[in-house]
């Protein structure tokens, strides 16, 4: 009775597809991601020793562009939770890390590692392995699927009207 009652038109015009796309570009776009590596130096230890930290942080850096392992580096100077690890984050997207260490890891190229980043009182070095995402598929791409999306929308509302006149029709009594 529903496919006899409700039939739909299964072909959607070129610009409600174009139209669709514009305006939910978003759906299309894969979020960008990067595999980061850190180093984390407390600054909050002793602040008698503060100076110390930053020396320390300073020959960190200087032993890493002398060509050291950063896994390993990380591994014996590091002191956040990723130091078994030697540093690794894995892949993180967006709003992972605080805003000013996002905003270098994210600007960053690949394999290099940044300089010394101060920041509330720690002092971190970061290096990007690797990244990708945050590339936008072509309307030629996702063309089929937005179509298939339109044709299952306009279906879904012909039922949601064909179903609305039905309830509006009957008469239920009940005892």
């Amino acid at each position: 009775m529903k496919g006899h009652n409700v039939k739909t038109n299964s072909v959607v015009s070129p610009t409600k597809i174009e139209e669709y796309y514009r305006k939910h570009r978003d759906e299309f776009t894969s979020k960008e991601q990067i595999k980061l590596r850190m180093i984390m130096i407390s600054g909050h230890k002793d602040t008698a020793n503060a100076p110390a930290q930053k020396e320390l942080a300073e020959e960190v850096l200087g032993k890493l562009a002398s060509g050291a392992e950063f896994e390993q580096i990380a591994q014996m100077y590091s002191e956040d939770s990723t130091k078994d690890n030697g540093g690794d984050w894995g892949w993180i997207e967006h709003k992972t890390l605080a805003e000013p260490l996002e905003k270098f890891a994210f600007n960053m190229p690949v394999g290099r590692i940044s300089n010394i980043i101060d920041y509330a009182g720690n002092y971190y070095i970061l290096m990007v392995e690797d990244k990708h995402g945050g590339s936008t598929k072509s309307l030629n791409e996702v063309r089929a699927d937005i179509e298939k999306k339109l044709v299952q929308e306009e279906a879904q509302a012909i039922q949601e009207k064909w179903l609305a006149s039905l309830r509006q029709k009957a008469y239920i009594k009940t005892f």
